[in-house]
């Protein structure tokens, strides 16, 4: 498909089109790699836009005819995801770039503009700026369905990490990390 995309910081009144998108990425491309049970706990948990990396100016979205059709950033908070009560807490908490990765945060992609390098074009933006900011590694939580994508991006799986979410639902994802910079 040719179109025209602008990339751009995301802004606080981004969140609603930005929630529904999570929401519609979620419920299409969880397919194969999620239960329905663990699916719609996603949608009602995960696909929840982060206010703060928002305002930090680290959250980014693609537009295509003047809708978001992707959203994806970075974070220098140690939270690595939304939607565990265990991650909340730690929102506040800074890293330091000399010794901590960066953390990649909330990728989703419109399931009708999949895998037409959207989440590349996100990921190259997040890693030029995390770089700036003087961060060497980044690291993420990737749902199942978004693995395969972060390993083409040379992220290493660590190890698996079971998401608690609100209503007991325990989400399966895999921490990544990758080296950006040498030290």
């Amino acid at each position: 498909m040719e179109y025209s995309t602008l990339l751009r910081p995301a802004t606080l009144s981004d969140i609603e089109p930005l929630q529904a998108l999570m929401r519609r990425s979620i419920r299409r491309l969880s397919d194969g790699f999620y239960s329905p049970i663990e699916a719609e706990a996603a949608e009602r948990f995960i696909a929840v836009p982060d206010p703060d990396v928002i305002a930090d100016g680290t959250f980014y979205v693609i537009e295509a005819t003047g809708e978001i059709v992707a959203c994806g950033g970075w974070s220098a908070r140690r939270k690595l995801f939304t939607g565990s009560s265990e991650q909340e807490g730690l929102s506040d908490e800074r890293l330091d770039p000399r010794v901590d990765a960066a953390r990649i945060r909330a990728f989703f992609i419109d399931p009708g503009h999949a895998r037409q390098g959207l989440g590349t074009v996100l990921y190259l933006e997040c890693k030029r700026s995390a770089l700036a900011a003087g961060f060497m590694s980044l690291e993420l939580v990737a749902t199942l369905p978004g693995v395969p994508f972060y390993a083409r991006l040379g992220f290493e799986e660590v190890e698996p990490v079971p998401a608690k979410l609100p209503d007991g639902t325990v989400l399966p994802c895999i921490r990544m990390c990758r080296t950006i910079a040498k030290k």
